[in-house]
């Protein structure tokens, strides 16, 4: 039976599709079974089992590719380890860099692995494209993992880059920086000082890392992050602008020299520079290869439906980089052109519409409404919420940067070294930029978030656009109330739990949170660091991502691993009530005898005594929380004097289901009486991985399994969450149950190596 190659693509990139829903890689058995199963599928005449046979091959390519991923992170994080490396990018102020790991002890390491690595003083600065000999401390990147947060470690996985590290001491092979970096110095002598550099950066070399915190918001709620990536449409820009060129230069060919390979030529020309410069960034060449896969069916005048050229490029891509199926932008992208072909295949605009500049503004609308509906589900599953001013904003600042701001850049780019010319060049481009983000920054605040209860019925835009194409709305009114009703419902047929309390991974820190009745209290909220706190990057997320409404704060003690996020919490939720121990006048108390009723729980405050001088560990605020049948108890970080004294004068109250660990599992606390006092079925500890003070420690581990007790902490689990019922309760991990996937796992030395 013949295959064709819309079938080979197709199979290929089901082959792949697995890795992003697996739990574990298999081992090289799962290789020769396949082999033997499509061998016997490959006898069958049924075309069926001719495309279950090439998935079955297909699926090989990506999963060794995963398998030698989890090879080299185990290999390069065992101790200290010799490389040669190439420094791709040094990070603003110059103590980071990204490096590509090319050889360890001769051997080249492939596939591509990078590394963010903290540079030491030398006398030779580092820069972009020198190679270097380092003896490097590596260990792999451990994300926190949250419902509704940022999914790093996928993200890591996806741009292969997995591992962070120090150098412990280097050599320079090669001193000279790459041409691109000493382009990239030249033009910022020209554009450095202009208010809108760092966009001029990101558009012209791929840089976003000195992009404001505001202007990255501000993309975000107006949908119009995908303008300042260097990928498709900016890789298909500078095709244009080549091919442009091409043709304008053709004026002055002779007529036997003038075809039309001669301008796609010079436009994949131009493409290939504007992808280097922008650093060669996975969405760039995955634009890059979809563009030669189009260009090399164009220059060999095979003829393909616009489907097939999708096949194609998709295939390409993922057989280049099989782990890019990780990668959020790539479904983006793919779904975007997707979306697009069935936008404009069946619900064009009628004739009279597509022609003349007088209709083009309604063109315009037209394509952003298409994108808007058809990639609204994606848009949800991604960021937990959608843009409605993404309509407006799109409208006026797609034109903008495709027709002036991007081929200003390019013009820049050329003219670099002229003098007068090229800062003039720069100066326009700044403006353009103004230009496009005066309006938007005076649009009203239009990103809505969206609760995981209601995701489901983003789908309606595709059941929409189904009706009215198949005009199901005359046919099979009922069908279609039936699957509107389901997609509003369908979580509704689940059990829900009674009550829930969540440990949020929040690293080296606390943040519990119990909720009921669409109401939550949050216990303790994390840390705060430059630039950012717990509660703006994990737990306001995950609020929202519940569709909580915050109603009270309990905040344990004044360190700042624990109160650390709160004002955020309170600028998000400023009609939350806060408690505490710490005689601040706007908090309420939280000290021994304090009781209050919450949604049919009962808190009762069981330390600390009423005037108990001090705000450090042992001065949290220990709460017990019950429903009248299931208690659960958070003591903060409370030590061993503080057990010992609960123990005593409190024994009768301490007795729990379950334990929040005090101190993060230190071995100042835990102690053997107070465990015997709360005997609790599990016990939960927040720690983080990578723990300064080696948290949790092994002996106090150790200790709840010597007294039975279940022992969960996040640094294994991420989120863990305990889900109380009339008759019975039972915790999640997020990585073990909730959300088991082979790249959240523990990568990696194991736990007992540290």
């Amino acid at each position: 039976m013949r295959i064709t190659a819309t079938q080979l693509a197709g199979g290929f990139i089901l082959g792949t599709l697995p890795l992003t829903v697996i739990p574990r890689i298999p081992g090289y058995g799962y290789d020769i079974a396949a082999i033997l199963l499509s061998l016997l599928l490959l006898r069958c005449p049924q075309r069926i089992a001719l495309l279950a046979a090439i998935v079955l091959l297909s699926s090989l390519w990506p999963l060794n590719t995963a398998r030698s991923i989890q090879d080299q992170i185990g290999q390069l994080t065992r101790g200290a380890v010799q490389v040669e490396v190439q420094i791709d990018s040094v990070f603003p102020g110059g103590e980071r860099a990204r490096v590509r790991l090319f050889r360890q002890d001769g051997r080249l390491l492939f596939p591509p692995i990078y590394a963010s690595l903290r540079l030491p003083g030398t006398e030779q600065p580092f820069c972009q494209g020198q190679r270097w000999k380092m003896t490097l401390a590596l260990r792999p990147l451990h994300a926190q993992l949250n419902e509704g947060g940022f999914d790093r470690q996928r993200f890591s996985l996806a741009n292969s880059m997995p591992l962070t590290g120090r150098v412990i001491n280097a050599k320079v092979v090669q001193p000279q920086c790459s041409w691109r970096g000493n382009i990239m110095e030249s033009t910022k002598k020209n554009y450095g000082h202009l208010p809108w550099q760092a966009l001029i950066a990101a558009l012209a070399f791929g840089d976003r890392s000195e992009v404001s915190r505001e202007i990255t918001q501000l993309l975000r709620e107006t949908g119009t992050a995908h303008l300042m990536a260097i990928a498709g449409m900016q890789i298909g820009l500078a095709a244009g602008f080549g091919w442009l060129v091409a043709r304008l230069m053709q004026f002055f060919f002779p007529a036997w020299l003038i075809n039309y390979r001669f301008p796609l030529y010079c436009s994949l020309l131009v493409a290939l520079v504007y992808c280097w410069l922008s650093g060669s960034n996975p969405p760039a060449m995955r634009a890059m290869l979809a563009l030669l896969t189009w260009s090399t069916l164009r220059l060999r005048g095979i003829n393909c439906s616009s489907w097939q050229v999708w096949l194609f490029c998709i295939a390409l891509i993922l057989f280049m980089e099989p782990l890019s199926v990780l990668s959020e932008s790539l479904w983006m992208s793919a779904l975007a052109v997707a979306g697009l072909l069935i936008w404009y295949q069946s619900f064009a605009l009628p004739v009279r519409f597509r022609r003349g500049k007088g209709w083009l503004p309604l063109r315009l609308l037209h394509l952003q409404l298409g994108m808007l509906l058809l990639l609204m589900p994606l848009q949800v599953y991604i960021f937990h919420g959608f843009s409605l001013s993404a309509l407006v904003a799109n409208l006026w600042a797609v034109p903008l940067i495709s027709l002036i701001t991007v081929p200003l850049i390019l013009t820049s780019l050329v003219c670099n070294f002229v003098p007068a010319v090229g800062p003039f060049m720069w100066w326009l481009a700044d403006r353009s930029l103004a230009m496009v983000f005066f309006p938007l920054q005076q649009l009203p605040k239009g990103w809505f978030p969206v609760e995981s209860h209601f995701a489901a019925c983003s789908l309606a835009c595709w059941l929409l656009l189904l009706a009215l194409r198949f005009g199901w709305w005359r046919s099979s009114p009922v069908t279609l109330l039936a699957c509107a009703l389901l997609l509003v419902s369908w979580r509704n047929l689940s059990v829900k739990p009674e009550w829930r309390v969540d440990m949020l991974d929040v690293g080296h820190g606390l943040a519990v949170v119990i909720s009921r009745h669409g109401k939550a209290v949050l216990y303790d909220t994390g840390n705060r660091w430059v630039g950012g706190d717990a509660a703006q990057s994990q737990i306001i997320p995950w609020l929202e991502w519940q569709g909580l409404k915050l109603t009270d704060v309990v905040i344990s003690h004044a360190h700042l691993d624990h109160i650390g996020g709160l004002p955020s919490i309170q600028a998000a939720f400023p009609g939350a009530r806060v408690r505490s121990a710490l005689k601040r006048p706007d908090h309420l108390p939280c000290h021994r005898g304090i009781s209050w009723h919450w949604q049919g729980l009962t808190f009762k405050s069981l330390w600390p005594p009423k005037r108990m001088p001090g705000e450090g560990n042992n001065q949290s605020c220990v709460v017990a929380v019950s429903d009248g049948h299931w208690r659960v108890l958070l003591t903060g970080d409370i030590e061993r004097e503080a057990e010992l004294q609960l123990v005593t004068g409190q024994r009768a109250a301490l007795g729990a289901d379950l334990l929040q660990v005090p101190h993060h599992g230190s071995r100042t606390s835990s102690t053997p009486p107070l465990l015997r006092a709360v005997a609790p079925k599990a016990a939960i500890a927040s720690a983080a991985r990578y723990s300064a003070w080696r948290l949790p420690a092994v002996k106090i581990i150790s200790r709840y399994h010597e007294n039975h007790i279940i022992w969960r902490d996040t640094a294994l689990s991420g989120q863990i969450s305990a889900r109380f019922f009339v008759d019975n309760w039972y915790l999640l991990g997020l990585r073990e149950q909730i959300m088991n996937r082979w790249y959240h796992q523990w990568f990696g030395v194991p736990r007992e190596s540290r």
